[in-house]
């Protein structure tokens, strides 16, 4: 059977696939309290593996988010803060690829804020994004338990501890490339389209990534002509920088409320004509 220590990857750049484990799922409230990360490298057998659980500061764990994952307080009392373990995480990962289960709507973006906050921008420029639950919830849509089971024949033991998932990820993506190889894929209009699970990774990410959405939290997207507009509140469906330009005060409430460090540097681009 395939481990992830195993798997190779025909790569150009380094990947990096990563699991997050928090206080909830806010992706700009909530804090990480357990980051793992498993990187492989062109022409390098043995991936590295990092972990570390976080102390959350003031932010509590919630029960809701304690029932998955069992880390409670206690356990990360005498953990490093985020901002603490800040540059590791960011010198790690550099210039890599990111992938991981879910990691387009949750992972990514929470990661991104928690680098904000200290004061570390994650570009995603230049970086291919692979959401292997995207893939798999393509071809076969479930969990990432039973993704386990159906391409790799096993369990996952210790479900929800971040190291363990990001492990069996790596080992679904896997079975994904081995079960699609060659087969061709039907989308939600019928159309039929040539294999597009193959072993590369900028294949694979245009395969599970939409290209009509700009950002993580998918608050703008992009119009049939190419335009950034609203995907949601009073302008949705509305040329993004033509309203930042014409309403200030809609733009200054965008940058002083909740949202995304993502979506606020959006929003200093469209003003400034700057390309996203």
């Amino acid at each position: 059977m395939t481990d992830h220590k195993s798997v190779r990857f025909n790569l150009r750049k380094n990947i990096v696939f990563f699991d997050i484990e928090a206080t909830g799922l806010n992706v700009i409230k909530d804090r990480i309290v357990q980051l793992a990360m498993i990187k492989y490298l062109p022409g390098q057998d043995e991936p590295i593996e990092w972990s570390e659980l976080i102390n959350p500061g003031p932010v509590l764990i919630s029960e809701e988010a304690f029932a998955v994952h069992g880390i409670s307080a206690e356990m990360v009392a005498k953990k490093p803060t985020f901002p603490e373990i800040a540059a590791e995480v960011y010198e790690f990962i550099g210039d890599a690829d990111l992938a991981g289960y879910n990691s387009d709507r949750y992972d990514i973006p929470m990661l991104m804020e928690e680098l904000s906050r200290a004061g570390i921008e994650l570009s995603l420029e230049h970086r291919h994004q692979i959401d292997v639950q995207k893939i798999f919830y393509k071809m076969e849509p479930r969990t990432l338990s039973a993704a386990y089971k159906m391409y790799c024949d096993k369990h996952i033991e210790n479900a929800h501890d971040a190291l363990a998932d990001v492990r069996a990820t790596v080992e679904v993506l896997a079975g994904q490339l081995k079960k699609y190889e060659n087969v061709e894929y039907m989308d939600g209009d019928g159309f039929t389209h040539a294999p597009p699970i193959q072993n590369d990774i900028p294949i694979l990410a245009a395969f599970t990534n939409d290209k009509r959405t700009v950002d993580a939290t998918q608050r703008f997207k992009y119009a049939s002509n190419g335009d950034i507009i609203f995907n949601f509140g009073k302008y949705a469906g509305q040329n993004a920088a033509e309203v930042l330009k014409r309403d200030k005060q809609y733009y200054n409430w965008i940058l002083n409320k909740d949202f995304s460090a993502q979506v606020k540097q959006i929003v200093k681009n469209l003003v400034i004509g700057k390309p996203i």
